[in-house]
């Protein structure tokens, strides 16, 4: 149902090396970009047909700020990849929302998950679902 989720920088350059490096464990790399002329707009995919992530200099030129309560979530198939991106993502100069662990009970529907921040204050989480 998602197509893609924009979310705003001021530093058009330390983004797009922070969401290389990161959006790399997912097997992500940029699909579309856009000049800072037009707003430094650029987005991280897997394919065109799958849920992309994209950043850019806010268009009406005020400060880009991290909503509170806004966050976005990537899935993976394991709970180690979501050990790997969530440290990754501290290794890159994000900041901690909450270590790797269940959210609930364990068993065949448990929820993993580890929260951070990016370097702007965004928030996203990293999950899978299942057992160890």
């Amino acid at each position: 149902m998602i197509g893609y989720a924009t979310l705003g920088t001021n530093d058009i350059v330390a983004a797009r090396a922070f969401y290389d490096a990161l959006l790399a464990l997912f097997g992500a790399k940029r699909i579309m970009e856009f000049g800072d002329e037009l707003g430094g707009f650029t987005m991280w995919g897997t394919a065109w047909d799958k849920p992309g992530l994209a950043l850019t200099l806010p268009y009406d030129r005020n400060p880009a700020v991290a909503g509170n309560g806004n966050m976005v979530a990537f899935t993976v198939d394991a709970r180690a990849k979501v050990d790997e991106v969530y440290a990754k993502a501290l290794e890159l100069g994000g900041t901690d929302e909450g270590a790797p662990g269940v959210r609930g009970e364990e068993g065949p529907q448990a929820f993993y998950g580890a929260y951070f921040r990016d370097p702007e204050r965004n928030k996203f989480c990293v999950f899978c679902i299942g057992p160890a």
